[in-house]
């Protein structure tokens, strides 16, 4: 945990004395991307700030319903607005994301913007990209230390009902509705005011848990019947999606979200996999019970990173060789399953 009284102090100059503010999520945002994002912004609309909104690439369906999601601009769908916005603003804030290369396509225009660079953030392990960097891994998402820092430089709880909401959507989502990650009595503390303030709880866990198609149900179902291997003697389980499953049932972007959770449920299982086939590479989601360090794991070995039990990672092969791979890694190290689970 971190001291945030100096960071948030200088925050607040570089508000005060910034005329076009932009503020960018990465790549495939999640909840927490999101969240943190219009929480930031309602703050500064509130304040006067001229602000924008930018998302390398498409919001998952279940995060579009919320307030200010429309004002998000594109960047693969709007390049040349949103390669204007990158030159004019003369503050970056990005959130939620630990490495450059998290801002896809857009990532040149902004390390080549003449702007001040922020980075606020939870994850461990970042890259020089900006002239500030706030990270917090004890934080459960980048969502409450957003929250943390604006209540330090300003002593108010909750600006309006977007933001409260914004809030929320940001550590449930980024701790699986309290199932997974960081969090201490705080966060608790912090929901707490939060329902007090005038949230609809039940609304918003149905907009984000239970919004889905009748085809992610099916797809689910089709997962964890055919394509869940469980491997009792490694504590772990894996779940693997071709493209041509995906393609059978309408798979739309978040429709997988959570799937990589649903074998810690067995028991005995203290680590789970989920590999998606994509077109040049697999993309891998990793989870954990206990002490296990699923973000090493990924670290060591599929190039990617994250939290000790929520994490995720890439190879370029096949999901064939991929799944290979993600065994003989297993049988070779065990990954000390006595002492880490």
């Amino acid at each position: 945990m971190i001291d945030l009284s100096g960071y948030s102090k200088e925050l607040s100059k570089l508000f005060s004395s910034s005329e076009n503010i932009l503020l960018i999520c990465h790549i495939n945002p999640d909840g927490d991307a999101i969240g943190s994002q219009l929480a930031l912004y309602y703050f500064l609309k509130t304040r006067g700030r001229n602000v924008g909104l930018m998302a390398p690439n498409y919001l998952q369906e279940f995060l579009k319903w919320m307030d200010g999601a429309d004002l998000i601009n594109i960047f693969i769908k709007e390049r040349k607005k949103c390669r204007k916005l990158i030159e004019e603003a003369d503050l970056i804030v990005m959130l939620d994301f630990n490495k450059s290369n998290r801002l896809g396509e857009a990532e040149d225009s902004v390390i080549a913007s003449r702007a001040r660079k922020v980075v606020i953030d939870h994850h461990l392990d970042h890259g020089n990209f900006a002239d500030l960097i706030i990270s917090d891994p004890s934080k459960c998402s980048t969502s409450e230390l957003v929250h943390e820092l604006l209540c330090e430089m300003n002593e108010v709880q909750f600006i309006n009902k977007p933001y409260a909401e914004a809030l929320y959507v940001g550590i449930i989502t980024d701790t699986g509705n309290f199932e997974h990650g960081s969090y201490y009595s705080r966060t608790y503390r912090i929901v707490a005011d939060l329902l007090d303030a005038g949230i609809e709880k039940e609304k918003i866990l149905n907009l984000i848990y239970n919004n889905y198609s009748a085809d992610r149900i099916r797809l689910l179902g089709y997962a964890l019947n055919k394509r869940m291997v469980v491997i009792p003697e490694f504590k772990s389980a894996y779940i693997f999606l071709t493209k041509d499953d995906l393609k059978e049932y309408n798979h739309v972007k978040g429709d997988t979200e959570e799937f990589v959770n649903l074998p810690l449920s067995i028991k005995g299982i203290y680590f789970s996999a989920l590999f998606i086939e994509k077109d040049n590479f697999i993309k891998l989601s990793f989870r954990s019970k206990g002490h296990f360090p699923s973000n090493e794991f990924a670290a060591q070995y599929f190039s990617g990173g994250g939290h000790l039990n929520a994490s995720g990672g890439e190879y370029f092969d096949t999901l064939n060789n991929t799944i290979d791979y993600f065994l003989k890694v297993l049988k070779e190290n065990g990954w000390r399953f006595e002492d880490k689970m």
